[in-house]
């Protein structure tokens, strides 16, 4: 859903570009004024303030399903995770550590959870393309305002398209890694059940 929004915002701003700016100029003028918007500026508006709406609804159900995989990794290795559970949450947007902890929480979860398997690509890929489309500017944490973007697509279109790709990319990405996580934990779990039936059984027999 998140990448499906970024790929709207993708193709509007290149109707941006392709429209190019209008003579009046920017929107933002400078020194705190502004300008009327056109029927196009004003319908990217709505465009990206519908995508933040999708995009954090994504990031509330993948933080729960963040700590939902921690916890079960914790459970089923006995071992406590290497990171603390606040950084769940303040690993997004502590600065400097928010470039690794979210990564390495995923990583720590399938580590503990299956030792003998190597970490899937996706979880690489994913990270990757994540940082890649946050440091582009119009990535889920982005500094510039929308006014500030529509001049940029007006300006250079293609740094801005590069970065919601990569957002798109982790977008994809992040559900193949959620999805090779996940898959890894419930076979575990049914290992583990499976173990536990075969112990009572045997328990039952020698009764």
């Amino acid at each position: 859903m998140a990448g499906a929004a970024w790929l709207v915002r993708g193709v509007w701003e290149i109707r941006l570009a392709v429209a190019g700016e209008p003579a009046s100029g920017p929107p933002d003028q400078g020194d705190g004024v502004h300008r009327p918007l056109n029927g196009l500026e004003d319908s990217y508006h709505v465009v990206t303030s519908l995508g933040g709406g999708v995009a954090f609804v994504c990031a509330l159900l993948f933080l729960a399903w963040l700590w939902r995989v921690r916890d079960n990794a914790r459970v089923l290795s006995g071992r406590t995770p290497k990171y603390l559970g606040i950084w769940v949450y303040l690993g997004w947007v502590v600065p400097v550590v928010n470039l690794w902890f979210p990564r390495g929480i995923v990583a720590d979860a399938f580590r503990a959870t299956a030792p003998e398997r190597k970490l899937p690509v996706s979880v690489n890929v994913w990270w990757v393309l994540w940082l890649i489309g946050m440091f582009g500017g119009v990535g889920l944490v982005s500094r510039d305002s929308t006014d500030e973007i529509i001049a940029r697509a007006y300006e250079e279109v293609w740094p801005l398209l590069m970065a919601d790709a990569a957002v798109v990319g982790a977008a994809v990405a992040g559900a193949f890694a959620v999805r090779a996580v996940t898959a890894a934990q419930v076979e575990r779990i049914r290992q583990v059940q499976g173990r536990g039936v075969a112990e009572e059984s045997v328990g039952v027999v020698g009764g």
